[in-house]
């Protein structure tokens, strides 16, 4: 998603409760390395069961147990119903392997369950937790917009991210930029 308005909005990376839980979570020296918006739209239907991130930590021990490196943060941004496609996700799945996890779901041993939200919630989720958009049945597109939070060593190149503008960069305070792990446009 772009640095610009109406996208970007200092609040989504910068709201001190959702920081301080990231930081009690993981560490204080948390930053923000991706982040991007899911539309439902009238039309949509329900997506494979996914989870939000490529590369496990350690490739030879996909299913290790490990403490939380990332959280994924998700603001609604409209009223989310089980009308206008929310999120589901299946509980407790981030900590199984992820075959189990899945079998688990498909047999019904674990149901999905929706999450509403009133405009302005916010969502705080383990992305290796199983989960996938629903379809919208109404008019009205369903913005969602998530950012990622990691430990300050964890990176991840599985995906392309935009670069911060020069003049939004320069508008942060050193606090804020401590927390953003963007590129820099020249």
């Amino acid at each position: 998603m772009p640095f610009e308005p109406a996208c970007f909005a200092p609040d989504f990376f910068f709201d001190r409760e959702v920081l301080h839980i990231a930081r009690a979570v993981m560490d204080d020296r948390v930053v923000a390395d991706q982040w991007g918006c899911d539309v439902a739209l009238r039309g949509s239907g329900y997506q494979a069961l996914h989870v939000d991130y490529q590369h496990p930590l350690f490739a030879e021990l996909p299913d290790l147990s490990l403490p939380p490196y990332m959280l994924v943060v998700s603001f609604g941004l409209v009223r989310v119903t089980p009308e206008n496609g929310p999120i589901e996700i299946a509980p407790g799945t981030h900590r199984m392997p992820r075959h189990v996890a899945l079998r688990a779901v498909e047999s019904g041993e674990i149901g999905m369950r929706a999450v509403p939200l009133e405009t302005g919630d916010v969502l705080i989720r383990h992305p290796w937790a199983l989960h996938r958009g629903t379809p919208n049945i109404t008019d009205t597109p369903r913005p969602l917009v998530s950012v990622r939070y990691v430990r300050r060593w964890y990176t991840d190149d599985s995906r392309e991210v935009n670069a911060i503008p020069r003049a939004v960069w320069e508008s942060l305070t050193p606090g804020q930029r401590s927390v953003m792990r963007f590129p820099i446009a020249r």
